[in-house]
Formats: structure tokens, C-alpha cells, sequence
């Protein structure tokens, strides 16, 4: 299927580039299609390309010699993924599966970097998008060393949850287990339901059947520290 030029428009490495320079681009890239479970990237294995989320949701991860996993993060449309083994010829360097059904863009190692050559934008952008990531990760770097659990599940609380709860089916943001929720947040499942239960006594949640529903918002930023 061939790559549709409007999508493009929407993901950052590729912002601001005209509509043949987009042309240009949508000419080195191929589509993928993937559904809930999918795994897409082994950790380790040789990188073979970087990738751009279309639609869906991916989860990034990392996993211990134990089988213990920590969550890097979850990716929506237009962010990407494996951009530093293919920038720096490595080996993927985390692990990537999809978690609902995933429509992907990718590009090869040989085709970014020609890109990269004939267009110093897409390189400023490029540049832009990882410097980003790098405070993503300090910020985890952070949150695990100087939050306890409780700030921290509060902070990602904010960042997944819809006005209404945790997000429905269908929605642009993935709905979260309390076993994922635990794999982001560096603890145990059970932490997390302690955890939860704190922030319910403070009243600042609502442990529903199957969502938690945020009904003092303001609360919740006191003890994730957010401002």
C-alpha cells in the first residue's frame, strides 16, 4: 500500500518539510501492519529499520535475565521508534510489540541516511526528536530514583487517564493494566495496587470495575509533583 503524504505531515522528523520533499520521503518508506500482541522488534537482534507509528499503540520494553520487565514507554501516531540502532549501526536495543492493532511507516538504515544527506531539515528534526527523548529518560531516570511509587503511579496517572477514567477502547491513548502500569513505574503489580489504594483514600481517584476514574485532578498533581 502506498504511503499516504497528509500522514507524514504528522510525525516530527518530518515537520515542515514541502509537499515534494514529503513526496521524496513517502518514496523510501514502506508500510506494516500489525495486531494486538504482535511482537515487531527483538531486543538484540540486528536493527532493520526505524519506525513510525501510524496508528495504535506500541509498547517499548526492556527485559531482565529473570523475565522482569520495564516499560520505556508507549508510542502514538506519529512518534518513532529503534531510531538509535539505525542512526548508530547497533543492535535494537529494546524490545517493541504492539498493543492494539498497529498501522507502521519504516525506513532502512541506507535510506534515513540518505535522507539525513539530501535534507538538513529532516536533520534538525531528527536531532530535535532524540533530544527529546533524552529528557524522557532522564526524567525516568528521576522518578525511579527520587519518587515513591505512590508519586509515581500518581504522575502516570495523569499522563494516561481521560478526563473521564482510563481510557476507553478506541481511544488515542493505550489503556494500561495494573501490570503494565507496574512494568512503567519500576515495581511489583501488588505495589501498585497498594498504590492505588492511597490515592483513592486521599480522594483524588476512583477505583471503578474495570478503569480508574480521577476525580480531584489537582490532588493527583500534589502528589506526582507535577505542576
Amino acid at each position: 500500500m502506498a504511503v499516504d503524504v497528509d500522514l507524514l505531515k504528522g510525525i516530527p522528523y518530518f515537520a515542515g518539510l514541502s509537499d515534494a520533499d514529503l513526496q521524496s520521503v513517502a518514496s523510501r518508506m514502506f508500510e506494516q501492519s500489525f495486531e494486538r500482541g504482535d511482537m515487531i522488534l527483538m531486543e538484540e537482534d540486528p536493527a532493520e529499520a526505524i519506525y513510525f507509528v501510524v496508528s495504535g499503540a506500541v509498547k517499548v520494553f526492556k527485559t531482565s535475565i529473570e523475565g522482569k520487565e520495564q516499560i520505556l514507554c508507549l508510542l502514538r501516531a506519529g512518534e518513532s521508534f529503534n531510531d538509535v540502532p539505525i542512526l548508530d549501526g547497533g543492535p535494537n536495543l529494546a524490545s517493541a510489540v504492539a498493543i492494539t492493532p498497529v498501522v507502521l511507516y519504516g525506513m532502512t538504515k541506507t535510506d534515513l541516511e540518505g535522507l539525513l544527506r539530501e535534507n538538513p531539515k529532516v536533520a534538525m528534526n531528527v536531532i530535535r526528536v532524540l533530544s527529546k527523548k533524552v529528557r524522557h529518560f532522564v526524567s525516568m531516570v528521576e522518578d525511579l530514583s527520587f519518587r515513591d511509587v505512590t508519586s509515581r503511579v500518581a504522575k502516570l496517572l495523569l499522563e494516561y487517564a481521560t478526563d473521564h477514567g482510563t481510557p476507553e477502547e478506541g481511544s488515542h491513548r493505550p489503556r494500561l493494566t495494573q501490570q503494565e502500569m507496574a512494568a512503567m513505574v519500576g515495581t511489583a503489580r501488588e505495589v501498585v495496587g497498594r498504590s492505588l489504594k492511597a490515592l483513592e483514600e486521599e480522594g483524588a481517584i476512583r477505583m471503578e470495575r474495570h478503569r480508574i476514574v480521577v476525580t480531584n485532578r489537582k490532588t493527583l498533581q500534589q502528589i506526582g509533583g507535577v505542576a
